[in-house]
């Protein structure tokens, strides 16, 4: 019994500081598909902090929603590269919701379930592990670590959206529409349906009774008021979200907290060295 709370209590720190590290590096990064890996290291943190909980079924239940929104997420991001001239930077973007309005809306409407606004597929097994967290009694600094990892997923979401669709052109090489090929855009738009709709259907699929929550006010109404404060203060940081220059805090956050170096990279390079 006490080896297994260890244990949960191990795998919550490491998934939090998962979540924490990877809104991080997302915030600083401006590769196209970076961006979107570190967002899907970022739920996997949440879904092994959910698993530390004990909350088995809610991390599956997050897994299936996450997939789905996810894959949208990636199409959309394919399309723009495609059309952007094979670029992955961002800074090459900007004003691409008039060269791709459906792909705009698509990729939007992704971020924001990722974000977990109400309503979406994102929203109704994020939300729900937020509130069944806040019930446990792992003290402040976890209840401030898991909102603090919640602002961070919709700081990078904003930062990329504004920098893709709607800042200032970055001078690109070309700009081709591939809205056209409906190859391209079924699956986006089929996607987006279920991105809309899976939410609800898997969450009556994967829980037939109701799950019961009594938090106070602040705390219930704790992960959207993140999100809302989050997603103005990215707003009103339009200029830092364009061009970061914070030298060696932006380097340790671009290197992912110099881990490549620590694990793969160093290790290769020295037995590379010796070889």
């Amino acid at each position: 019994f006490i080896l297994g709370e260890t244990c949960s209590a191990l795998l919550l720190l490491i998934s939090i500081m998962t979540m924490f590290m990877s809104g991080v590096v997302a915030i600083f990064e401006y590769d196209l598909k970076k961006i979107i890996a570190l967002s899907t290291l970022s739920q996997l943190g949440m879904m092994m902090f959910s698993i530390s909980l004990g909350l088995y079924e809610l991390a599956f239940f997050h897994l299936l929603t996450h997939a789905l929104f996810k894959a949208l997420l990636f199409l959309c991001a394919g399309i723009l590269i495609h059309g952007a001239g094979n670029t992955q930077d961002i800074r090459s973007f900007g004003g691409l919701s008039l060269n791709f309005p459906l792909v705009t809306v698509c990729m939007n409407l992704a971020n924001l379930s990722l974000c977990g606004v109400p309503f979406l597929a994102g929203f109704y097994s994020k939300d729900l592990i937020v509130e069944l967290a806040c019930q446990y009694s792992w003290g402040i600094f976890v209840l401030l670590m898991m909102f603090i990892c919640l602002s961070l997923t919709v700081l990078y979401s904003v930062r990329l959206t504004y920098l893709s669709f709607v800042g200032p052109y970055g001078g690109g090489t070309s700009i081709s529409v591939c809205e056209s090929d409906y190859s391209l855009v079924g699956p986006v738009a089929i996607l987006s349906f279920t991105s809309l709709v899976s939410g609800p259907i898997l969450s009556w699929l994967n829980f037939p009774t109701p799950v019961l929550i009594f938090l106070p006010v602040f705390l219930k109404w704790g992960a959207l008021f993140f999100v809302g404060v989050s997603l103005l203060v990215m707003l009103s940081l339009q200029g830092l979200t364009y061009s970061y220059k914070w030298g060696a805090v932006s380097k340790f956050s671009g290197l992912m907290w110099f881990l490549p170096w620590l694990t793969g990279q160093g290790f290769s390079m020295k037995t590379l060295k010796n070889a």
